[in-house]
């Protein structure tokens, strides 16, 4: 088959449904493109290396990249966001129209491409499928831009696009039940939950990673990511403050950034100036080497209808990486926790609840620790490797040509 992913986000920006992807389809015989903009998630600037143009050719191991002007912006600001994802929308219209032409499209999420893509199955015969990682409206309003008009614009939107592509796949059974609701054909929705960049999650060489400053001689709770609104990590700040006078020994380490990082700063060195640590954001190699070095790694978002049905997608990273969970969310994400027997849960946006579960991780005994590690690890190979989840998107792929008259995939 010829394959097109088309995707705002795509290495190197924390994007695995991007060159990780493509190349295991490659690897199984597929002609696999990417179409995207240029990198700046998650901080908003375009990565070094790259300069704005209207368009670049690259190739990333193996697979040919087109990259597409976008206006860089991840703020707050309404106006940049929007921009943001119309910008790219606009540019990459044309490359998808009168370009390569592909036997289907992958759409990662936005409403933005999709509308594009709708239209180039009207005006080429191409197939789409959408996958549902973030559901908007509902997590553009939860990103702290909400306005009074934005959900009922966007709902309409969204609503429309999702009835229009010819698969939408979700990654929890909560996001497919409520996409049924709102009108989604059943025959249309698909279950696949995601996986994660397990290449760049791969120690690179030493049995054991570099020693990181400030974590010698401490229990390192790591938290690798976003520092948004919707991780809401003050409540993990006032956590921090709770353990430190009986358990100084526990420590709580961020690395990432976001638009809620001087913020959490600012409070950290207030309440918690001992035991808490932010680190730069680094490349997911580095990031891969500080949770090797962790005692247990961190999940947590605020509490909302929204996120009981979400699984970030730092779960599956955590699960592959083998090391034990404190998963402080409401639902789904803390349920697959429970059922790999890979850690121990909290309550979200609650510190004593976040607090309690950090000192039960810390009175454990390390072996204890790494046999709950790796029966996360082999819940992960089992049922969520990218081997597994390209398997159901090969299958989905070609359940779309069949489905589509003349036309057969390979």
């Amino acid at each position: 088959m010829r394959i097109l992913l088309f995707t705002q986000l795509c290495t190197p920006e924390p994007a695995f449904k991007s060159v990780p992807f493509a190349r295991e389809l490659k690897r199984r015989g597929h002609e696999v493109r990417i179409l995207t903009g240029f990198p700046n998630y998650p901080g908003g600037k375009i990565f070094p290396g790259y300069k704005l143009k209207l368009w670049q050719r690259e190739t990333i191991d193996g697979i040919p990249v087109l990259r597409t002007w976008l206006f860089p912006s991840h703020s707050l600001s309404l106006v940049g966001r929007i921009t943001n994802y119309l910008s790219f929308a606009a540019s990459a219209t044309l490359p998808l129209l009168c370009g390569w032409r592909p036997d289907v499209v992958y759409v990662y999420n936005l409403v933005t491409i999709g509308s594009i893509a709708a239209l180039n199955r009207a005006l080429r015969s191409v197939p789409f499928a959408v996958d549902v990682t973030d559901l908007w409206p509902d997590s553009v309003v939860q990103s702290g831009l909400n306005r009074r008009w934005m959900a009922r614009v966007l709902d309409r939107l969204t609503g429309k696009f999702y009835r229009s592509a010819d698969r939408v796949v979700t990654v929890t059974n909560g996001v497919k039940a409520l996409l049924e609701k709102r009108g989604v054909p059943p025959s249309r929705l698909r279950l696949i939950p995601n996986w994660c960049d397990e290449e760049a999650l791969r120690p690179s060489g030493a049995a054991n990673p570099p020693e990181t400053p400030g974590l010698t001689g401490r229990f390192n709770i790591v938290y690798a990511g976003n520092l948004g609104t919707a991780q809401a990590l003050e409540a993990v700040i006032d956590a921090a403050a709770l353990v430190a006078v009986s358990h100084p020994e526990i420590q709580f380490v961020f690395m990432g950034a976001g638009v809620k990082k001087e913020d959490l700063l600012a409070r950290a060195a207030k309440v918690a100036p001992n035991n808490t640590l932010f680190l730069p954001q680094g490349s997911l190699a580095e990031a891969s080497s500080l949770m090797m070095a962790a005692d247990a790694l961190l999940i947590h978002l605020k509490r909302t209808p929204l996120f009981e049905i979400t699984i970030p997608s730092k779960t599956q990273a955590y699960l592959a990486m083998g090391k034990p969970i404190l998963s402080a969310v409401a639902g789904d994400a803390s349920e697959m926790v429970r059922i790999a027997k890979a850690g121990v849960t909290a309550e979200p946006e609650n510190p004593s609840s976040i607090a309690s579960a950090a000192r039960q991780l810390a009175a454990m005994s390390r072996v204890e620790r790494e046999e709950m590690g790796q029966r996360g690890q082999s819940y992960y190979q089992s049922e969520l490797s990218i081997g597994v989840g390209t398997d159901r998107w090969e299958s989905l792929f070609k359940e779309m040509l069949a489905a589509r008259p003349g036309i057969s995939g390979s």
